[in-house]
């Protein structure tokens, strides 16, 4: 049977990075790598930033207070990184993004129908952000991105370029609204709902638990 996982995200968040990577040693764990459908599902933590996204200190150093509790956060992400194998450079980013376009180039990737391109593309705009300090809310960097990964680009700059994906990305936001979606990351693994970044081990166990309901 086929284990299908819905991933809502949201590119500027580490933590869905983070999830992400636990996600996949959970599958390997659990051994359903095969059998397995995953959707790729936006999130957006400011739907309000400009289109030209803001300067990060000013931006973060304002949400929170001050640039120094801002920076203690980022140390605490970047540990918890280490311990997964993924490594943030927090000094490399120059720019809070708008992450919409991002969200619209996966609508684009997962329409293609090839879920490995997919995935990379997934991984990758994590890795351009949080590793790279690429500017991810800028067209010419994502599909440099996509480029990387082995997308169409000249499809999916045409994509970009008009108002493609922009419905369905709508449509999946208010879909995670009426869902009580609040915080991301958010799993939904066969219609069992788990939030936050759940350790490799605690996913496997749930995958595990799974298999066994679905073959009695």
């Amino acid at each position: 049977m086929t284990t299908t996982i819905d991933i809502t995200s949201d590119f500027i968040c580490p933590w869905c990075w983070i999830g992400h990577q636990n996600l996949k040693s959970a599958l390997a764990l659990a051994g359903v790598q095969d059998a397995l459908r995953i959707r790729y599902l936006p999130f957006e933590l400011n739907a309000d930033m400009p289109v030209q996204g803001m300067n990060r200190q000013a931006y973060r150093s304002a949400k929170f207070g001050n640039w120094a509790r801002s920076q203690s956060m980022d140390e605490d992400v970047t540990q918890a990184g280490k311990l997964v194998g993924l490594d943030f450079h927090y000094e490399r980013i120059a720019v809070t993004p708008n992450t919409r376009l991002a969200h619209r180039l996966m609508a684009y990737a997962q329409s293609s129908g090839d879920s490995d391109n997919a995935s990379a593309l997934f991984g990758a705009i994590f890795s351009g952000y949080f590793a790279e300090g690429l500017d991810i809310g800028n067209r010419n960097v994502l599909l440099a991105i996509a480029a990387r990964v082995g997308l169409d680009t000249v499809a999916a700059r045409d994509f970009l370029a008009g108002t493609a994906g922009e419905k369905s990305v709508d449509a999946a936001l208010a879909r995670a609204r009426n869902a009580g979606i609040h915080s991301v990351p958010n799993l939904l693994i066969d219609g069992l709902r788990v939030e936050g970044a759940q350790s490799a081990e605690s996913l496997a166990g749930i995958l595990r638990q799974l298999q066994v309901h679905h073959e009695h």
